[in-house]
């Protein structure tokens, strides 16, 4: 993977893209039983922030957010085991509980040991909140944006199925369409920049079957109950047209306090609205 990553760094037509992946770090975990090391993105100064990437995303995901917080915040944006640039054996289980075996591990190597805050995106967001309940020494503050997989249950892909579903997300129309539902202007924001970033990681080895098998495991939906008894805090877009009214309604059911919304925002409102969601960390996360 990191050869593979060296490659592409010449090649990308993202400049913020390219700056957060100079940030790169290759964590070795021997814990996990896999010899080959994970992406850990690295950058910044202060208080301790993990950043957690959504389904079928990568750490690049961060890229328009990562210069407004590193100022003020130590990043630390790993790629979620299974996805992104991590690496992919082929005897490896794929689901929610390796996904919070490696968070597990990585959450021990930030340095200092102090308390850190955690940032979840869409899935990212469900996997933010088992952290939570799973580490609650050691993570004090949750900011999800646009969570997704709090509420439901989990639906496991059956045999058959799961394999087609990867391969229908291979598509390169389909991740066109898919990208572009992310954004609240797509004609305005969606070129081939974007589109480059949202398929890089399907080159990867392994990428349909841990996909595959992840998809069979039911992922992350229902992890919402209970609620972790950290601070938590919800961010939405207006225009998000990946999370629906109803899964919306469900999720403010379930929070019991409001959900302060962006207008002008879909489903990814660090890339939407960076520089609001940057401000928003400020109030979340720094002392005082």
């Amino acid at each position: 993977m990191k050869t593979q990553l060296e490659a592409i760094r010449c090649n990308l037509l993202d400049p913020q893209a390219a700056a957060l992946l100079d940030q790169l770090q290759w964590w070795s975990l021997p814990e996990l039983g896999v010899e080959a090391p994970f992406p850990v993105a690295v950058m910044g100064q202060g208080e301790p922030l993990l950043l957690l990437h959504g389904f079928d995303s990568s750490f690049l995901e961060y890229r328009r957010i990562a210069p407004l917080l590193c100022s003020r915040f130590q990043l630390f944006i790993p790629d979620l085991f299974g996805f992104g640039f991590s690496p992919r054996p082929s005897a490896a289980d794929y689901g929610r509980e390796p996904v919070l075996r490696h968070l597990d591990s990585v959450l021990q190597r930030i340095p200092g040991h102090r308390p850190v805050g955690v940032i979840g995106a869409s899935m990212g967001g469900a996997v933010a909140v088992e952290m939570a309940r799973r580490q609650p020494d050691r993570i004090n503050t949750l900011l999800l944006l646009a969570p997704a997989g709090l509420t439901g249950r989990p639906m496991p892909v059956p045999p058959l199925l799961d394999r087609l579903g990867a391969w229908f997300l291979s598509r390169p129309g389909v991740r066109r369409g898919l990208c572009r539902q992310a954004f609240a202007d797509p004609d305005r924001d969606v070129g081939p920049a974007e589109e480059q970033i949202a398929s890089l990681h399907l080159q990867c080895p392994g990428w349909s079957e841990a996909l595959a098998a992840f998809a069979r495991s039911g992922g992350f939906s229902g992890s919402g109950h209970p609620l972790p008894q950290q601070p938590l805090h919800v961010l939405w877009g207006n225009n998000d047209r990946i999370l629906r009214a109803g899964q919306k309604q469900a999720l403010s059911a379930l929070l019991k306090h409001p959900v302060e919304s962006l207008d002008a925002c879909g489903h990814l409102p660090h890339i939407d609205r960076p520089e609001d969601v940057s401000e928003r960390c400020n109030t979340v996360f720094l002392p005082g």
